[in-house]
């Protein structure tokens, strides 16, 4: 009967488990898996379904890489040396982080604010360990592990993202590469009125050549010219489409870790399982409720054509794969809004209030979670107390 008893508890458990790092994982997906691709988007290389499509299949495929090289991240999210072991293995603590956590980034969301998974994770990992033990929580190992990266990297992304930019500036027009832009002229049917005696008046259709004149960020902006014997335009679009897969590669494989590590306290289920899991968890957010932050990401941090895009995917596929493979916990949103950022500086096209904006929330993003956490432990106490 016991025995009985304690399977039955087991798979209760698990089943909690999984549905609170599912519901972080999903709201993962819908902040951050359009963060890859946005230059795409915003470059007007391809269209959203097109670019989102492309974002989730990259993306999964860093998810499952992370079964073999992300062991660092998953040790460290696991919450193991930040609070006590004894309050790590507890499911309370674990459905408090994945609750404040994905609540968080779900809201970010919801009003299109790109914000970070990362910073929302490590919020909660604080306000769960002060609520449970306020006087356990290891403040060195959260800044040397967690806030320096999550400080440093997108400065660093910022300055990255405006060097690669000019070098392949430079080389562009090394190789005589040049910028044209698009014009469209085409016939269209204008209704003209004819006068008929006793002064009744018809209208008559004759078609007419038009030419349509918009803002410039509407206009599409192409290369010409040719590098090592093939067109330019063609070859840019191919290399920005395989920056933004190498990008939401990346962020798989860095992010994905980091929510399965929630997993390890149900020791009925493999973590490679759980890794499974929350990658298709990320990939159904991303399908199903990207869009507003896809719109901040390509239309409202700066304007852009494919040839920047490009330099911004490629420098910020760059640091977060660096990144995985050092088990640093930077985030991909930080990364890539930094390299945005730092290209619009040099081209002189970041749009600095609504880039404020995005700023503003990734300071509320850590006490937001840290306090959604901790209002978690507290319900949960209560329940055990009834």
């Amino acid at each position: 009967m016991l025995r009985g008893k304690h399977w039955e508890l087991l798979l209760m458990l698990t089943t909690l488990l999984l549905l609170a790092v599912g519901f972080l994982a999903y709201a993962n997906g819908a902040n951050d898996n359009f963060k890859g691709v946005a230059s795409l988007f915003g470059s007007g290389t391809c269209r959203y379904r097109t670019a989102i499509s492309w974002a989730t299949v990259a993306t999964f495929f860093g998810s499952l890489t992370a079964l073999f090289l992300a062991q660092t991240l998953i040790r460290n999210f696991s919450g193991k040396g930040l609070v006590p072991d004894e309050i790590v293995a507890s499911p309370q603590f674990v459905l408090a982080v994945a609750g404040g956590a994905g609540a968080t980034v779900l809201l970010a969301t919801f009003l299109g604010f790109p914000i970070s998974t990362t910073h929302g994770l490590t919020g909660a990992l604080v306000g769960a360990g002060l609520a449970s033990a306020p006087t356990a929580l290891n403040y060195s190992m959260l800044g040397s592990t967690f806030i320096v990266p999550l400080l440093l990297s997108p400065l660093l992304a910022v300055v990255t993202g405006a060097s690669v930019y000019l070098g392949f500036r430079f080389a562009r027009l090394r190789f005589g590469v040049t910028k044209e832009m698009c014009v469209c002229a085409g016939l269209e049917t204008v209704i003209l009125p004819m006068p008929q005696p006793e002064g009744v008046f018809a209208a008559q259709s004759t078609p007419a050549l038009s030419i349509t004149v918009d803002q410039p960020a509407t206009c599409a902006e192409r290369y010409s010219g040719t590098v090592f014997g093939m067109n330019a335009g063609r070859l840019l679009d191919s290399l920005h489409f395989m920056s933004a897969g190498a990008v939401s590669f990346a962020r798989g494989l860095n992010d994905t870790p980091k929510i399965a590590a929630l997993l390890l306290v149900a020791s009925a289920l493999d973590v490679r399982w759980g890794i499974v899991v929350v990658g298709t968890a990320i990939g159904l957010g991303g399908l199903l409720n990207a869009r507003r932050v896809a719109e901040t990401m390509s239309h409202k941090i700066t304007d852009m054509n494919p040839g920047q895009g490009f330099a911004a995917n490629l420098s910020t596929a760059a640091l977060v794969t660096t990144a995985s493979f050092h088990g640093l916990p930077v985030s991909t949103t930080h990364v890539s809004v930094g390299s945005l950022i730092g290209m619009g500086m040099v081209t002189r096209q970041t749009k600095w209030k609504p880039v404020l904006g995005v700023l503003a929330s990734w300071v509320v993003t850590l006490p937001c979670a840290a306090l959604l956490s901790a209002m978690v432990v507290r319900i949960l106490e209560l329940f055990q107390q009834t």
